[in-house]
């Protein structure tokens, strides 16, 4: 697969996943997973996505995976 194409087509699977998070969130996210950490101290706010961050880490590599055996048959 060329490099360009692949680059492009990601790109526009970044957009559309963007787009996706803007329809359904509305601005407050997915929620808090197990082991998101928020800390409060008076008017400040401190998030700290873990369970989101492991979430997303464990679907993009099962995703890259798939396209990367995809491409190279």
């Amino acid at each position: 697969m060329n490099p360009g194409r692949f680059l492009i087509s990601m790109g526009l699977f970044l957009i559309l996943l963007g787009v996706l998070f803007l329809l359904f969130f509305r601005g407050e996210g997915p929620g808090r997973l197990p082991f998101d950490i928020v800390i409060s101290r008076g008017n400040i706010r401190i998030y700290i996505f873990l369970g989101t961050s492991v979430l997303l880490s464990i679907i993009l590599t099962l995703l890259f995976n798939i396209l990367y055996n995809i491409g190279r048959k």
